[in-house]
């Protein structure tokens, strides 16, 4: 790539949100580096040229820290202007009827996948004075979240985080960003094995919206966005619900079995 077009590498794009951030990101005048551990990867890249920027795809798996170096080293040294770090994943059923490998591969996803890279890019914005970082953290994470226990503990990690990272660099012409959505109409629920829940089979937000509520939040240098209405109202109403009631109300939502009928 060596286009004057802004650069930015966006993870998990493959499909859902991250796939429409990137979408975004093309839109924009954006040049990209997209990655997720699936092939479907290198179909999106080819959708995204149609909006005539440079577009390298990388299948890769993010949970490792040979496919975060992997990543890094396909940007070929090139500034990134926003790194939109998306990648991640669920887990759904009772904490101890999960298969431990998927637990670890959701925290190695989630968190210490996701954590190295920004360590490693945004020690280069820093250096540089300028750049753009928007994770993609959740609601859940304002949740103990009954049957899901581990992807919403993530997801408190990666929304904390954020802010930290946010006032650690506050003045170094690096902004940090956090996109906080509700249930999206992904395949998130399917590679979970959620799909016999209530949230899982329930009504959701569309992942386009989701994405222009999130890039426009990056660009503007916002600290936390939630999408949706619903949303912004429930992460209220959890800020000041007793977490062991907000733990019985994620069961309801998470719990096998509870699939709403059609």
């Amino acid at each position: 790539m060596a286009s004057s077009r802004q650069f930015a590498i966006v993870t998990g794009a493959s499909s859902g949100i991250g796939y429409h951030l990137a979408r975004e990101c093309a839109q924009h005048g954006f040049d990209l580096l997209i990655a997720a551990d699936r092939p479907e990867i290198r179909n999106a890249a080819e959708d995204l040229r149609g909006f005539g920027v440079e577009v390298e795809a990388l299948e890769v798996d993010l949970a490792t820290g040979d496919g975060v170096d992997e990543l890094v080293q396909a940007a070929n040294g090139r500034a990134v202007d926003g790194l939109l770090a998306n990648a991640g994943h669920g887990l759904g059923k009772a904490f101890l009827d999960q298969d431990f490998d998927e637990v670890r591969d959701v925290i190695d996803t989630n968190i210490t996948g996701t954590i190295y890279l920004v360590h490693k890019i945004a020690r280069q914005m820093r250096d540089r004075g300028q750049g753009r970082i928007l994770f993609t953290g959740s609601i859940a994470g304002f949740m103990p979240g009954s049957f899901q226990a581990v992807y919403n503990g993530s997801k408190a990690f990666i929304d904390s985080f954020s802010f930290a990272l946010r006032n650690e660099l506050k003045d170094s012409g690096v902004t940090v960003s956090v996109l906080m959505p509700g249930a999206t109409d992904t395949e998130f629920f399917a590679r979970a094995d959620m799909l016999d829940t209530s949230i899982g089979s329930g009504k959701k937000d569309d992942p386009a919206d989701v994405a222009k509520v999130g890039f426009k939040a990056m660009m503007a240098g916002e600290g936390d966005v939630v999408s949706g209405l619903k949303n912004k109202i429930q992460t209220t109403l959890a800020s000041v619900t007793p977490s062991e009631m907000l733990a019985e109300q994620h069961r309801k939502m998470a719990e096998p079995g509870t699939a709403k009928k059609a």
